[in-house]
């Protein structure tokens, strides 16, 4: 591990381009993933996408909350490893996964509890709404796979090892694609048969998760390094409820975004969902080259290596938000042919083009605040992706969709323009509060 960090130091560019490479792989297959599953939902009927579009916001919830846990736990392990703490770093590991565990069944029985509310108090009715609960609870089993799946998943990133969480997601990926027509069409199960491939494949990554976390993982996880320490469950928490809290705040985004976008109609609400697919290829090796950050700046820190810790952070923002221009032109110039992929509609496609050519002004700001959000967790820092997320969707962003449409009476593409605004004034408050948090780590 010694050696993998001098490495990394050596030459920070570079490592973050081998980290970020394979996450970027791996997301991408996943989102390829996600179109693929929309387009087979797609042929079944806008209420079909609608009650996915419906559902999305509750799947979210739960990825915020299992990857906000292995948030913290990677952000904590990779200080620990920067340090040369490795029964630390180990004894970190089995608490995320205990965690994780936890929290799963936990999550698993309140869904079930409270999924026709939260469908209903997202705006979903009549047959989208039944819709949307068969896929849900379904999706609910799956929970007790996804969450140590992610945890152990992050156990390899935050040793520096992004190509076997790749392995592990693009099989599951790959496996979910091939159930899709099977369940969706072949069994004829429609909408539900698409949760029921997304349960299996969570189940097949959990399992091999475990096999390559006793193969192949610097880190060995056993019961017997398991200390409980308070100290870890806090830091822990100190990231990753902040992070979970973060990821939340965007469910509610999307569940205030549906709901004024339900004032326009069914086909304005199908026609975001579809936009709202293609914004994952922006945000998919973004994160990826966000995540590759956290992993340098939490080790560079542990090594006290504040100039390399200014260095990488900042070459990470220049390289993401070229990535979000583009893309963002792409998608600006050919928005109908890529939402093809979706749905041949004529009227969503024109709806989705015309959305889609607004919100690409706000992709270079979505950028800066997802990696400046991760540069301060690798940091130790949880509340200011939290606050940042505060800032751009509910002070800014949703209050002004709102005042928008119910006020002032405009169109729908006024949504898209009020999530621009909130992208542009969190990213002048990012930048700012990064630039003092590092100059407070070279004052120390």
């Amino acid at each position: 591990m010694k050696e993998r960090l001098d490495k990394f130091i050596k030459n920070p560019k570079k490592a973050l381009f081998k980290f970020s490479l394979p996450i970027m792989v791996a997301m991408l297959v996943q989102t390829m993933y996600s179109i693929v599953d929309t387009a087979y939902i797609g042929r079944l009927g806008a209420e079909a996408i609608a009650a996915v579009t419906f559902s999305f916001p509750v799947f979210f919830i739960l990825m915020a909350l299992g990857s906000g846990m292995s948030t913290g736990m990677s952000s904590l392990i990779s200080r620990y490893l920067g340090a040369e703490n490795k029964t630390a770093a180990e004894n970190t590991a089995v608490h995320g996964i205990i965690l994780a565990v936890i929290g799963a069944v936990f999550l698993s029985a309140l869904g079930f509890l409270f999924i026709k509310p939260l469908v209903s108090l997202f705006g979903a009715e009549d047959v989208v709404f039944s819709l949307a609960i068969d896929y849900l609870h379904i999706i609910f089993f799956g929970i007790v796979f996804m969450f140590p799946s992610f945890i152990m998943t992050n156990i390899f990133v935050a040793q520096g090892d992004t190509k076997t969480p790749m392995k592990i997601q693009i099989s599951a990926l790959v496996l979910n694609i091939i159930l899709d027509p099977i369940f969706i069409y072949g069994l004829g199960y429609g909408v539900r048969g698409a949760a029921i491939a997304t349960t299996i494949s969570f189940g097949f990554g959990l399992i091999l998760a475990v096999f390559y976390l006793i193969r192949k993982s610097y880190l060995r996880i056993h019961w017997d390094c398991f200390n409980l320490s308070g100290y870890i469950t806090k830091e822990i928490f100190i990231i990753g409820i902040p992070a979970s809290l973060t990821m939340l705040l965007i469910s509610f985004y999307m569940i205030f975004i549906n709901r004024i976008m339900a004032h326009f109609g069914t086909d304005y609400i199908a026609s975001f969902g579809i936009a709202a697919r293609l914004d994952s290829v922006v945000l998919m090796p973004v994160m990826a080259i966000a995540i590759g950050i956290m992993t340098l700046v939490g080790m560079f820190k542990g090594a006290k290596k504040y100039g390399l810790l200014k260095e990488i952070s900042y070459y990470g923002i220049k390289v993401g938000v070229l990535i979000a221009i583009v893309l963002g032109a792409i998608f600006f110039i050919m928005p109908s042919l890529l939402l093809r992929m979706f749905t041949n509609d004529t009227n969503l496609l024109m709806l989705g083009s015309a959305y889609l050519r607004v919100i690409v002004f706000g992709y270079p700001f979505m950028a800066v605040g997802i990696i400046v959000s991760r540069v301060m967790q690798g940091m130790g820092y949880g509340m200011p992706s939290l606050v940042l997320s505060l800032v751009r969707i509910l002070f800014v962003a949703v209050p002004l969709a709102y005042v928008f449409v119910f006020v002032f009476g405009f169109g729908y593409l006024s949504i898209g323009a009020a999530v621009v605004i909130g992208g542009l004034v969190a990213n002048a408050v990012a930048l700012v509060w990064l630039k003092v948090k590092i100059a407070k780590l070279h004052n120390s």
